[in-house]
């Protein structure tokens, strides 16, 4: 197959498996999730606690992702940090969420050319 040319895949339903213990609905979240969720409806209630509760996970996040760009020259695990700092604020902000994405993407790409650059070095050799 060229890289020009196309697939075509159907995909069919498989008859679905009768199994007496499974229940017809999606599986629940385990106990730590869904007391984290109750935790934070509880917290969403409260107007001032709402927005005390997101100013703190604004400066935490942020205090993360400047210590990760801080340390990002210097060895160790400077990135990870940013990520991290990313993910605590994506727990709360849209645009955090986005940017996450955003950066996973980028670094999916980076990743697959880095791959294929070394794959070709080595093809180059042997």
């Amino acid at each position: 197959m060229t890289p020009d040319t196309i697939q075509v895949v159907e995909i069919r339903e498989s008859p679905a498996r009768e199994h007496p213990s499974a229940p017809s609905e999606p599986p629940r979240p385990n106990a730590f999730l869904r007391a984290v969720r109750a935790i934070r409806r509880a917290i969403a209630r409260n107007r001032w606690t709402d927005l005390v509760y997101r100013t703190l996970v604004g400066v935490v996040g942020t205090v993360l992702v400047i210590l990760g760009l801080i340390i990002v020259p210097l060895p160790g695990p400077g990135w990870l940090i940013v990520f991290g700092g990313l993910a605590v604020l994506a727990t709360e902000f849209r645009w955090a969420q986005r940017a996450a994405h955003w950066l996973r993407v980028q670094l999916e790409r980076f990743w697959a050319w880095w791959k294929a650059r070394r794959a070709a070095r080595r093809a180059r050799q042997g």
